[in-house]
């Protein structure tokens, strides 16, 4: 393909707006650092060019000249154009200092004065590059920026390969960029020939869906609905320039397309696929649009639709470049690019569009496709098309294909007529629906609001207004005007009834954070339903009020759950993620039973997938991976973890939520950075969102993330807020969070027992109520390290062990392991390094690898080198020692200052600009000036002295 100049990426381009390059911008960028070179290949409109301004501009700052040209194929033929545009500005500088008969050369080819030429002047040509360049290095690095290398006019390619093969051990770098088509194209191999030896070669590919979504956002393009952006992407084959143009055609056009139809093509990208086209017979071409309009196009349907030759034509695009050739499957159609099948079926007319249609829907084999084809190629209402389309509907979703369903109901209620039963509204209602299963919520919010700009039946207005809520997700706060009419409209229908008070049991949840107010809700929905005859909303109702009070610690929770699995069953309930399925999960993870939670999660999860229905699959994945970290299998619960969030944000379903769990995940077996920015990213949307039961949650991952980063102060201080904000909600259960023994384990961390002890007692009235085993345990764990910054050692070590013991029976892993690690500390507090330090931390080691928990065993290699001294017992406060803060040196009333505020090694040094060894000496000073043993101590100093 050719790209037009004016279709080129913006000329001004910062590293910061490479979306989806960082790895390869980093890979090249230290390329360049080291003193190589590089050369960027890929397709047309890939970013090549927006690589190589974002690395000239960075990288050229510290080059002492830089020499660019960007070749065009317009003027490929004419000689030495490349070669002037690099030296044409630096000539006279240079030319007194080569040879005469390499200068006459340079300047001849150069200023088109004389008859230089490559055959007449070859050598000295080539001598006079090599020289300039040389010439050039002797004042400094310098750097040959040269873009689309497949337009440079042969000589000058020829000059600057021959120069470049001899520049090792010269400060001249290149910087190239070159087309290549496809991804095994080797063409750029030739281009690399002509480069220095230690050039490296990097390639880029296509963007990936959630890039191009970044992409357009960036461009102005961020208002399209996720559908269509999976519909670009699909289109553009992630290339970036293809899906700009196809973002800001849409976003430029009043209509839309269809159910069922390709995007629209702007003519300007057209241009770059269509070109070959002319070349084709008309039947061929014909033969192509059929190819276009089908889903899975093969040899097969192609003779079914009527297209007897289509083995030659076939052929005939295929040398052309429109068609590409599959060995594993050499009966099907693939097109090149999709951008060619797009294009060559938006420029058809309409009615050899139809016409195509009308041939594929006898010639399918497949049921839904045919009435695909039908719809297609039929115009007007027509009740008989309208039915075929609703069962295709059907078995469609019954396949486990909502996002197809929803299209199909689309083009169902197209041609349905108006008088019709069931009528157009109520089958847009139902792709609404199956477009929320297949995580489609903003093509269901336009469906909804549509049909309530004109729907009367109250029975097609309240099922509306439940969709505009449930797309609302977590953000049902800005939906809160809904209520009154959605109530309005159900008048004293009790199904309907049931329907909306079954959502203001999620918004007393959600919006007021108000569980005792959900409960009473979600209770007088089921009963309403019941009394109505609605099982299924009464079964969801159930199932919600059954985990509210499980959260709750209730003590009706049990027989609540009993009450949403009794028969008879609704089976779009039984594996929806709000179901009982779900209820009973939730409540084993709370009661310690993580086998049978594990098997139940995971029958949801195959079961949703096997239905296509995305919100409930990233449910389930974050409930599975939630159970392997309690069963302390840390790598696998991070790869659920991530699967989640990146399902939740493709589908802009459950972010928040996905991004609290891989927090957790990432800080337990990952990266503890990531885990920080995870979980004050959950914590920010929560707090936007209004969403109180989810800040609590995300508050909780920040203050465990904070713990693994060593910042105890952080986390009493994200925790405190927890503690706050499930006191408001009405939660009891420790079981929700488990965020009790961190908090605990924090306070004792900064000096302070008392409040530790506080938190581990009223945390176990509630765990001893209802019969959390393994949160006793942790809270054991929290306890021995009370007793043991009080000076109780033998009673602090016996009830570690104790704890240790109970959370292995549990089969919980990383719990366990962390229990081995405290009692490893304590029993090593006196311990200077060696042998029997490190075989006191073996067993610790020896559990937090069996997890995978990466950031716990930095921890443990910390204590092994002194780095993270352990908490002591508390320091008489006499004066003598309180007195002694003033009298430490600058640089350690610093050091001292900062480790009061809570602050790791890590972060002092960063903030006084020392390395962490002088911090770690600094400290060991201090400690011998107050006579104390650890940063706990001096926390206590501290509290002493201000309590004075």
């Amino acid at each position: 393909m050719t790209v037009r100049r004016d279709f080129q990426e913006p000329a001004r381009c910062r590293p910061d707006l490479l979306i989806g390059r960082e790895d390869l911008f980093t890979t090249a960028r230290d390329q360049l650092a080291s003193g190589g070179s590089v050369l960027l290949h890929g397709a047309a409109g890939i970013g090549k060019s927006t690589v190589l301004r974002a690395l000239a501009d960075e990288y050229g700052a510290t080059a002492h000249t830089v020499l660019r040209c960007s070749a065009t194929e317009s003027e490929s033929h004419l000689p030495f154009l490349a070669l002037a545009d690099l030296l044409g500005l630096v000539l006279d500088d240079i030319a007194p200092r080569l040879p005469a008969a390499q200068r006459t050369a340079l300047e001849s080819a150069l200023t088109g004065r004389g008859e230089s030429s490559l055959l007449r002047d070859g050598l000295a040509l080539r001598l006079a590059v090599l020289s300039a360049l040389r010439a050039l290095a002797t004042r400094g690095p310098v750097l040959v920026v040269a873009d689309d290398l497949q337009w440079l006019d042969p000589a000058s390619a020829e000059l600057l390969g021959f120069a470049a093969r001899r520049l090792e051990g010269t400060p001249v770098q290149l910087l190239c960029a070159v087309r290549t088509e496809g991804q095994e194209s080797q063409e750029y191999a030739r281009h690399l020939r002509s480069c220095p030896p230690d050039t490296v070669a990097v390639r880029l590919g296509p963007l990936n869906r959630a890039q191009v979504a970044q992409l357009l956002d960036h461009r102005g393009h961020g208002g399209l609905p996720r559908s269509t952006v999976r519909e670009i992407h699909r289109t553009s084959g992630g290339n970036p320039l293809f899906a700009l143009e196809l973002g800001r055609a849409l976003a430029e056009s009043t209509a839309r397309p269809r159910p069922g139809e390709p995007l629209p093509v702007p003519t300007s990208l057209r241009a770059l696929v269509l070109s070959r086209l002319d070349m084709l017979s008309v039947e061929a071409r014909r033969t192509l649009l059929v190819a276009s309009a089908g889903a899975r196009p093969t040899l097969t349907l192609l003779h079914a639709a009527g297209r007897d030759n289509a083995e030659a034509e076939c052929a005939q695009a295929a040398e052309l470049g429109l068609l590409a050739t599959e060995q594993e499957a050499p009966s099907a159609v693939r097109f090149a690019h999709p951008l060619i099948s797009a294009a060559l079926y938006a420029e058809a007319p309409a009615q050899e569009r139809r016409a195509a249609h009308a041939a594929l829907s006898t010639a399918a084999s497949d049921p839904i496709e045919r009435a695909r084809h039908l719809a297609l190629a039929t115009t007007g209402t027509d009740p008989e098309v309208a039915a075929r389309l609703a069962e295709a509907a059907a078995l469609a979703r019954d396949r486990g294909a909502p996002s197809v369903a929803a299209q199909l109901g689309l083009l169902a209620a197209r041609h349905t007529p108006a008088d019709s039963v069931p009528g157009p509204d109520e089958r847009r209602l139902q792709a609404a629906e199956d477009a929320i299963t297949a995580g489609e919520v903003d093509l269901a919010r336009d469906i909804a609001r549509e049909v309530l700009t004109r729907a009367t039946v109250p029975a097609d207005r309240v099922r509306a207004w439940i969709i505009v809520i449930d797309t609302a997700g977590h953000t049902m706060a800005e939906v809160d005007a809904v209520f009154p009419q959605a109530l309005a409209d159900a008048g004293d229908d009790l199904r309907l009834l049931a329907l909306v008070h079954y959502q203001l049991a999620w918004r007393g949840l959600i919006v007021e954070g108000d569980f005792t107010e959900a409960r009473e809700e979600a209770a007088h929905a089921a009963e309403l339903a019941e009394r109505g005859g609605d099982r299924r909303t009464e079964l969801l109702a159930l199932a919600f009020q059954a985990q509210t009070e499980t959260l709750m610690g209730h003590p009706e929770a049990p027989r609540t759950i009993k009450r949403a699995l009794k028969e008879p069953q609704d089976p779009r309930v039984a594996w929806h993620h709000n179901g009982a399925g779900s209820a009973r999960f939730r409540w084993l993870v709370m009661g310690d039973q993580l086998v049978e939670a594990r098997a139940t999660v995971t029958a949801l999860l195959r079961e949703v997938r096997r239905r296509g229905s995305v919100e409930s699959e990233v449910h389930f994945l974050r409930g599975l991976a939630e159970t392997e970290l309690r069963a302390g299998h840390c790598g696998r619960a991070l790869e659920l973890a991530r699967e989640s969030l990146r399902l939740a944000r493709d589908s802009g379903i459950g972010e928040t939520a996905s991004a609290m769990l891989t927090s957790l995940a990432e800080a337990s077996g990952g990266d503890v950075d990531r885990a920080l920015a995870l979980a004050r990213e959950a914590v920010e949307h929560a707090e936007e969102d209004g969403d109180q039961m989810y800040l609590s949650r995300a508050l909780g991952a920040l203050g465990y993330a904070q713990l693994v980063a060593g910042d105890p102060a952080g986390t009493v201080r994200s925790l405190r807020r927890v503690r706050r904000l499930e006191l408001g909600l009405g939660i009891t259960d420790p079981a929700r969070g488990r965020w009790h023994g961190d908090l605990a384990e924090a306070l004792v961390r900064i000096g302070e027992p008392a409040e530790a002890q506080d938190v581990i007692d009223a945390s176990r009235e509630h765990a001893l109520r209802l019969g959390r085993e393994s949160v006793l345990a942790v809270l054991d764990r929290a306890q021995a390290l009370v007793r043991a910054a009080l000076g109780d050692q033998d009673g602090a070590v016996a009830q570690l062990t104790s704890a240790q013991d109970r959370l292995a029976k549990l089969g919980y892993g990383l719990e366990e392991a962390r229990a081995a690690f405290a009692l490893a500390q304590l029993r090593t507090r006196h311990t200077e390094n060696g042998p029997r330090r490190t075989a006191a931390y073996d067993e610790a080691t020896r559990q937090f690898r069996r997890c995978r928990a990466l950031p716990w065993l930095r921890q443990v290699e910390e204590a092994l080198t002194g780095q993270q001294p352990e908490p002591s017992p508390a320091v008489p406060e006499t004066p003598d020692a309180r007195d002694a803060l003033a009298g430490l040196a600058s640089m350690e009333r610093q050091v001292a200052a900062l480790v009061m505020e809570g602050a790791t090694n890590r972060e002092i040094a960063g903030r006084l600009f020392v390395s962490v060894k002088t911090v770690e000496a600094t400290l060991t000073r201090v400690y011998r000036k107050l006579g104390i043993r650890s940063r706990v101590d001096i926390v206590r100093l501290a509290a002493a002295r201000r309590a004075k």
